[in-house]
């Protein structure tokens, strides 16, 4: 959850035009008010590291991880800003203060061990398991999800405590505060509060390399505090938007077309009274709200400085307290593939769905067909040490059928009619754009492959939505034949991209519907091995 050096580019917000604001979504004004006042006045000796409430409810424990976190980055903000003001630094024991809070939970059980089919909220093994928390107003649902099976299924004992991991200065600034910029400098700040260390980040737990010790406790959940809030922080960055507002819901495109498209059904989707939508997220920190006036929604649009970032994000809220749906132009190529979904990840998607180009490998094939991708030959070698090219990438059953269905609801096709316009089979992923020029030495590999479609970025996606444990799909819709003779032209290219992009969205869109309603079975067991951690 930290970033890195001052010099390595990281930040806490994005560049100008200013920080994205917080939409509304998260815990809300009155109930954060109340928690402020409660970690205002927390008694010391409460919130004294290794001191703990034991015996919590899931809704007691969450409480007390929002007091506690509420409280630490309260003292760490006062002493910043006086220490911007004034020039005295905080004492030792007022940065003891400046910490995480830790959930830990003990399993001893004295019976029998429930069964459960379940992939997730359950326990490997008797011991204790912990992480520390960040921001817990905003994954309190999260939260509450992971926690209640393991208490009423399991009997586990919940403890939440003060924890020695550290906060970041930079991760409790408020949004647009920027104090390097005033009297203090960063050379300074570093000296007397916590500061960002990329080498206490990582995804040892992600990427089964922690080691167990019996004094130890095992991981409760894939990522830290500290790994959490290095993501959050990343995602301003890199989208453009704050991340408050990201949904579970993820698109992920490799062309600006499909994000004007989304735009535009969003602003449909706004306009209608029975939508469940009601905020549509701009990079920049911009916003269109339903009931806006149309003219101005539209200018607003046209003047969010999408540009700006290297990977735009779009959301759409809901008003009914689900999740909505992010797109992301993720651009071109498995770097920028990998570097979003390593961030995405610790928001714990639903799903994230890749919608984009992809090169038709069969002579049979047409331009604006849709290829189903049931595997990947993954020649995109950025992840070949995390997850090597002998592992393989399973398709996930529900995710195919969704996707499968949601081109038959949107063409209108059937049987024979979508057998021709559908095809499942094998993606091939590079890393180097111009592979055809190197067609003698990828020959024979394709053709084992039986790969039917080449891309830049599905087979990273995928390997990363297997790695992180979040469901994973792709469908693509075949833009030019490279080894039959038609390669993307200007004229034809235009034309291609206004007639296909926007049924193509719809049908990724279809897609979440469908998953929506089955959310059980979508956190799959094929995404976890034996030895994981209770959280999804």
């Amino acid at each position: 959850m930290e970033s890195g050096p001052a010099g390595d580019g990281l930040s806490s917000g994005p560049p100008d035009p200013g920080r994205a604001s917080p939409p509304a979504v998260g815990p809300d004004a009155s109930r954060f008010e109340r928690l402020m006042r409660e970690a205002a006045s927390t008694i010391p000796g409460e919130t004294k590291r290794g001191q703990s409430n034991r015996g919590l409810t899931p809704e007691q424990a969450v409480d007390r991880l929002e007091m506690l976190h509420a409280a630490a980055t309260k003292s760490a903000r006062d002493a910043l800003r006086r220490f911007a003001g004034t020039g005295i630094p905080p004492t030792a024991a007022e940065r003891a203060a400046f910490r995480y809070p830790e959930l830990k939970l003990i399993w001893e059980p004295d019976g029998p061990i429930p069964f459960t089919w379940r992939a997730w909220g359950k326990f490997q093994a008797p011991g204790t398991y912990a992480t520390t928390v960040t921001q817990p107003g905003f994954f309190r649902r999260y939260l509450l999800e992971q926690l209640r099976p393991l208490v009423q299924e399991y009997g586990a004992t919940i403890e939440v405590s003060v924890s020695d991991q550290e906060v970041p200065y930079p991760y409790v600034l408020e949004p647009g505060e920027d104090l390097v910029s005033g009297s203090a400098s960063a050379a300074d700040l570093a000296r007397y509060f916590p500061t960002p260390m990329l080498a206490a980040v990582g995804d040892e737990i992600a990427d089964d390399l922690w080691v167990f010790g019996q004094e130890r406790p095992r991981p409760l959940a894939l990522f830290d505090a500290v790994r959490v809030d290095y993501s959050l922080q990343r995602l301003v960055h890199y989208t453009g938007t704050d991340w408050r507002a990201a949904q579970r819901w993820i698109l992920l495109t490799n062309y600006q077309r499909y994000v004007d498209q989304f735009v535009r059904w969003a602003l449909g989707e706004l306009a209608k009274p029975d939508s469940p939508y009601q905020q549509l997220v701009l990079p920049g920190g911009g916003g269109v709200r339903r009931g806006d006036d149309t003219r101005k929604a539209e200018a607003q649009i046209a003047a969010a400085p999408w540009h700006r970032f290297q990977m735009p994000a779009y959301h759409l809220l809901r008003r009914d307290g689900e999740d909505g749906v992010t797109i992301v132009n993720i651009g071109v190529g498995p770097s920028n593939a990998k570097t979003i979904t390593d961030h995405l990840a610790v928001l714990r998607p639903h799903c994230w769905l890749m919608v984009g180009h992809c090169g038709g490998l069969r002579q049979s094939q047409v331009i604006g067909d849709y290829v189903l991708a049931h595997a990947y030959l993954r020649r995109d070698r950025i992840l070949d040490d995390l997850v090597p090219t002998d592992v393989p990438i399973p398709a996930l059953a529900e995710v195919q059928v969704a996707l499968q269905e949601a081109v038959a609801q949107v063409t209108g096709e059937r049987g024979d009619a979508l057998k021709r316009r559908l095809r499942t089979g094998t993606v091939v992923t590079y890393d180097d754009r111009n592979w055809e020029l190197r067609w003698s030495h990828e020959r024979r590999r394709i053709n084992l492959s039986r790969a039917i479609a080449v891309d830049m970025e599905s087979g990273t996606l995928a390997a990363q939505g297997y790695r992180l444990r979040v469901p994973y799909g792709t469908l693509l819709c075949v833009s030019d034949k490279p080894l039959h003779g038609e390669i993307k032209l200007p004229g034809p290219a235009s034309a291609f991209y206004q007639r296909a992009v926007g049924e193509h969205l719809t049908i990724g869109l279809a897609a979440l519907d469908i998953l929506r309603g089955q959310l059980g079975a979508l956190h799959s067991r094929k995404l976890r091995s034996f030895d994981e951690p209770p959280f999804r």
